[in-house]
C-alpha cells in the first residue's frame, strides 16, 4: 500500500524534492508521515484534507463530525475500558456505543501494537468493537472530555455501582431517611460537585437536571442554546436532587411544590452563586440551576456592546438628577445585567442605593437589596412604598408588572430620584403606548422618562470564523437595512459590496463557531421633540419617525453592523429580532 507522502506526490500536492525532504525526516525522527506533514510550515494540506486521503488508503472511515458537547454522556458507561494512559499512548478513544459493539476512534488504525492492545482489552472488558479513523486534534478533544469522565462523574458512579446495597425485589430503599444519607455520601457528593464545576468552566449559565423513564439527564445552557452533558442512572436522581436541597437549605421531604433557593461554590478562586429552582414533574423533581458570575453580570456600561452614540445616550441618562431608565426585551436578553452595570456607575458613598429583586441575582457592596416575597405580600408595589421612606435617592425595583408600580416609579422619577426598572415590551419604542396603557398620563412621561433601552443577546463568532457573501436574500435585507440608517454611522460599509462573517469552528469554540453572546441595542433618548410627540400622540408611527430622526439604531440595525463587523452572524441578528 502506497503511504501518504507518496500518495500527496502522486496528486501533485507536494513535488519530489519536498517527498524526499519529508521521508527523510520519518526515518530520521521516527515521526509519522501525518505529524512530518502536517508540521511542516511550507505545506498548506489540512489535518481534515489529509486524513481525509488517508481514510481512502486504509479503507477506515473517518469520523470528523463528532459532537463533543453531547459526547460526555455516551461515554459515562464506557469510558473505563480503555486505561487513560494506553489511549493517550496508542492514541486509542472509545466514542460510541452502537448495538453491542464499542465505536473506537484511532488516529494509527494500522499500527500494530495499538491494534494488539486493543485486541487484549476487548478480551479483558468482554466487549466487542469497531474501529473508525479519527484525526489528532479530534483525539485530543475526546481524550479531554474522556478523562474528564473518567476522574469525574464516571469515578464517583462506579464507586456508587461498588457500593450500593439492594434490597429484596432488587429496589433501592427510597425511604427519605436514606436518600437524605445516600446524599451525604461521597460518591453522590462527587457527582453533584462535578456537575457544578464543568458547568463552570464551559461557561454555562444554566444547569437542568431533568428525570426521564430510565434515565437522568444533565444540561447545560450554554451561549443560551442548551447541550446534553450527561446521562447518569435513574436511581440515583433522588439522592442528587436531596444533594442540591441540602446545599440550598431546601425542604428535602417536600416533593409535591416547587421550592427556590441559593448556595455558593467557589472555583478558581471565584465565588460562584447557584440559584435553585426545583419542580415536580410526573417523572420526578427537575431542578435548574441559574450559574451566576459576578465577574460576568457585573460589567461596566462600555462592556456590554452599546455603540458609541446609544452608550453616550445611556451615560446621559444615569447622569440626570432624576428620571426613569428603563430597559425592556424578553427573559434572558440581559435586562439585569444591563441595570447592574448601570448601578455599578451610580454606586458612590454619597447616595443611598435601595434595590427591590424577585430575585436578587448579584450582591453589590453598598448597595441595600431586598427580595420580594409575594407569599407574604411583599411585592414590587409594597416594596416601593416602603423604599420611599428610606430616604433613598437612587431605586432599582425588579420589574414594572402593574399599575401600582408604574405610579409609584413615575412618582418616584419626579418627586427627585432616579428610577431603574424593567419592563416587558418588544422594543424601545414600545416603552411609552405600554406605560400610557398602565394609566400613566402622557403629560408624565417627557419629565420623569429619561432613557428606555432595549436589547436582545445574540452569539459571538469565534475567532475561527471566516468572511464569506451572503446569499441575494440576505444581501437585500442587509442592503435594506444599512440604507434607513445614518449615512453617518455607516459610512465604512458599502451596500455594493456586501460581506459578512459565518461561524467555522475550532477546539477554542468546541466546534460550534461561535464563544459567548454580545448585546444588540436600540435606545431612546426623551428629548423636547420627542416630548412634544407624546403629549399630542403616543401612537408608534410619529415615535418611530422622531427617533429616527434623532439617529436611534434599531436593535436589527445595531446587529446587521455587528454582522458586518465580523462580531456575530446575520442568521443569529435575524433569528433574535424577528419578533422586535
Amino acid at each position: 500500500m502506497k503511504g501518504l507522502i507518496d500518495t500527496l506526490e502522486k496528486r501533485e500536492i507536494i513535488n519530489k524534492k519536498k517527498a524526499i525532504s519529508l521521508k527523510r525526516e520519518t526515518q530520521s525522527t521516527g515521526k509519522k508521515e501525518e505529524e512530518a506533514i502536517l508540521e511542516d510550515i511550507e505545506l498548506d494540506v489540512s489535518e481534515k484534507e489529509l486524513f481525509k486521503i488517508k481514510s481512502g488508503l486504509l479503507n477506515v472511515p473517518l469520523r470528523h463530525d463528532i459532537n463533543i458537547d453531547k459526547l460526555g454522556s455516551i461515554l459515562t458507561d464506557i469510558a473505563k475500558l480503555i486505561p487513560k494512559e494506553s489511549a493517550e499512548h496508542y492514541k486509542i478513544v472509545p466514542i460510541n456505543k452502537k448495538d453491542d459493539k464499542i465505536v473506537i476512534g484511532m488516529v494509527y488504525p494500522k499500527d500494530l501494537k495499538a491494534q494488539e492492545v486493543l485486541r487484549f482489552l476487548s478480551r479483558r472488558g468482554d466487549f466487542s468493537y469497531e474501529v473508525v479513523l479519527i484525526t489528532p486534534s479530534i483525539f485530543e478533544e475526546i481524550l479531554n472530555e474522556y478523562e474528564k469522565l473518567r476522574r469525574g462523574a464516571g469515578a464517583a458512579l462506579g464507586q456508587i455501582k461498588e457500593e450500593e446495597e439492594v434490597e429484596e425485589g432488587g429496589k433501592a430503599d427510597e425511604d427519605e431517611a436514606d436518600e437524605e444519607e445516600m446524599a451525604e455520601q461521597a460518591p453522590i457528593v462527587r457527582v453533584v460537585s462535578v456537575i457544578l464545576e464543568d458547568a463552570f468552566e464551559g461557561g454555562a449559565s444554566d444547569i437542568h437536571i431533568e428525570p426521564g423513564r430510565d434515565k437522568l439527564e444533565v444540561r447545560f445552557r450554554i451561549d443560551g442554546v442548551l447541550h446534553s452533558s450527561l446521562i447518569l442512572p435513574k436511581k440515583i436522581h433522588r439522592a442528587v436532587v436531596a444533594r442540591v436541597k441540602i446545599l440550598s437549605n431546601l425542604k428535602i421531604e417536600e416533593k409535591r411544590l416547587p421550592q427556590d433557593g441559593r448556595f455558593f461554590s467557589e472555583f478558581e478562586g471565584k465565588e460562584i452563586d447557584f440559584r435553585v429552582s426545583t419542580m415536580p414533574t410526573t417523572l420526578g423533581e427537575k431542578v435548574v440551576l441559574r450559574v451566576l458570575d459576578p465577574e460576568e453580570g457585573m460589567m461596566e456600561i462600555n462592556q456590554l456592546g452599546m455603540r458609541k452614540g446609544a452608550e453616550e445616550k445611556t451615560t446621559k441618562g444615569i447622569n440626570q438628577p432624576t428620571g426613569m431608565m428603563l430597559a425592556t426585551g424578553p427573559t434572558g436578553s440581559g435586562k439585569t445585567t444591563t441595570l447592574y452595570s448601570l448601578l455599578r456607575t451610580l454606586n458612590t458613598e454619597e447616595v443611598n442605593i435601595v434595590t427591590l429583586e424577585d430575585p436578587v441575582e448579584y450582591f453589590i457592596s453598598g448597595v441595600n437589596q431586598s427580595q420580594v416575597k409575594h407569599s407574604i405580600g411583599y411585592d414590587f408595589s409594597n416594596g416601593l412604598r416602603q423604599i420611599l421612606r428610606q430616604d433613598p435617592d437612587i431605586i432599582m425595583v425588579g420589574e414594572i408588572r402593574d399599575e401600582e408600580t408604574a405610579e409609584l416609579a413615575v412618582h418616584a422619577a419626579l418627586t427627585g430620584h432616579i428610577v431603574l426598572s424593567t419592563l416587558h415590551t418588544n422594543d424601545a419604542l414600545g416603552v411609552i403606548p405600554r406605560l400610557v396603557d398602565m394609566g400613566i398620563e402622557p403629560y408624565l412621561l417627557p419629565p420623569s422618562l429619561n432613557v428606555a433601552i432595549s436589547q436582545r443577546l445574540v452569539r459571538r463568532l469565534c475567532d475561527c470564523k471566516k468572511e464569506t457573501v451572503p446569499k441575494e436574500s440576505i444581501k437585500r435585507i442587509i442592503k435594506n437595512e444599512l440604507e434607513s440608517i445614518p449615512s453617518h454611522k455607516r459610512k465604512k460599509f458599502s451596500t455594493s459590496n456586501i460581506k459578512v462573517y459565518e461561524p467555522v469552528g475550532c477546539d477554542k469554540c468546541g466546534r460550534s463557531g461561535y464563544k459567548g453572546r454580545v448585546g444588540i441595542f436600540e435606545v431612546l433618548e426623551m428629548t423636547d421633540e420627542l416630548a412634544e410627540i407624546v403629549l399630542e400622540n403616543t401612537g408608534e408611527s410619529p415615535l418611530k419617525k422622531q427617533a429616527r430622526k434623532q439617529g436611534m439604531l434599531t436593535m436589527r440595525q445595531d446587529g446587521i453592523l455587528k454582522a458586518l463587523e465580523g462580531v456575530t452572524s446575520v442568521e443569529a441578528v435575524l433569528k433574535a429580532t424577528k419578533e422586535a
